[in-house]
């Protein structure tokens, strides 16, 4: 017999739970259907990381589930003041993307350091032409965002040689606290953004922290799209106040083919992918399976998300027990 019911927000891809059967009861739903099942549900589980729908439907009628777990780093499409202010459990998918966003942003600080896309359209033109490119070692970056992603963001590019330093909320041992940000960004070669989107860090890049940076500076954010002032950025890239920017999240996803980003010089664009390797699915679900089991027996959650935060703290245990019968009113 069952014991409790799993609400899966997402169907495509479908999500493999074969951990579940014949413990629980997998119910999978759209944005449509989500309102109307949500009372039913003990767990939702939000596979679809794009939807947008939990705040609408949150505050309606009937008991809320008592774990929701999204599979993805941020939360932010989740929290409404409905369900930041219940009791609620809510936990993310960290873990899971750390070391692939690492490895690709220094991918991408190759590639601007190296200019391979100049190589490949030289190559493109059938033109031998030489040129120099830059070193890595010994230059520096200010990595914004002091969790789990930043940081390995930091000790891959350190690998390279690059001198890396860690920006967080506030300041603790190997990590700068927010107020240092500014005094950074002048002597920063490479500035990467991995922080969560908060109403303090909604739009902190902007024109002022643009102009911060020296000329030769280049950006990436890899965190959340409003993150980023755009009109700004852009702006500082058409004006060479800034010599390059890579972004994977932007403040509208996907990209409509009309969209200017596609065009600003400067700009490498790619479609929110930093994270996502062959396999990434089923480490997720395996992931939700795994505290799945945690919630069952009544054991603390991993991953547990300060809602007034909106993200994991640095320090956090497993505050808490569960209760596996529990639903919220």
């Amino acid at each position: 017999m069952s014991d409790s019911t799993v609400l899966v927000l997402g169907t495509e891809p479908p999500v493999r739970l074969d951990r579940l059967e014949a413990r629980a009861t997998v119910v999978v739903c759209d944005d449509a259907s989500l309102p109307e099942l949500l009372p039913t549900a003990d767990v939702l589980l939000v596979w679809d990381f794009a939807s947008r729908a939990v705040p609408d439907a949150w505050p309606g009628p009937g008991p809320r589930p008592g774990w929701v777990h999204t599979a993805s780093a941020g939360v932010d499409h989740l929290l409404c003041p409905a369900l930041a202010a219940g009791s609620t459990l809510l936990t993310n998918a960290r873990g899971v993307f750390e070391q692939p966003i690492a490895e690709y942003v220094a991918g991408l600080v190759i590639a601007m350091a190296k200019d391979f896309s100049g190589s490949w359209e030289l190559q493109r033109q059938r033109r031998w032409r030489h040129r120099e490119t830059l070193r890595l070692a010994g230059t520096r970056a200010v990595v914004v965002g002091g969790g789990p992603i930043g940081q390995a963001v930091a000790r891959t590019l350190a690998a390279l040689g690059i001198v890396t330093e860690l920006v967080g909320r506030t300041a603790r041992a190997g990590v700068r606290g927010a107020d240092e940000l500014d005094g950074l960004l002048p002597s920063a070669d490479w500035v990467v953004c991995a922080a969560p989107l908060t109403e303090a860090t909604r739009g902190m890049f902007d024109r002022v922290a643009f102009a911060r940076m020296k000329p030769a500076a280049r950006f990436v954010n890899v965190g959340r799209g409003p993150l980023v002032v755009e009109d700004d950025l852009v702006e500082a890239l058409v004006k060479r106040r800034i010599a390059g920017a890579a972004l994977d999240v932007f403040e509208s996803e996907p990209l409509g083919v009309e969209s200017r980003m596609w065009d600003v010089p400067g700009l490498f664009v790619s479609p929110h992918m930093s994270g996502d390797t062959a396999g990434w699915r089923d480490d997720l679900a395996a992931q939700f399976q795994d505290n799945f089991d945690r919630w069952a027996a009544g054991e603390p959650l991993l991953n547990v998300v300060d809602k007034r935060l909106g993200y994991v703290p640095a320090d956090s245990g497993a505050p808490g027990t569960t209760d596996p019968s529990r639903r919220t009113v």
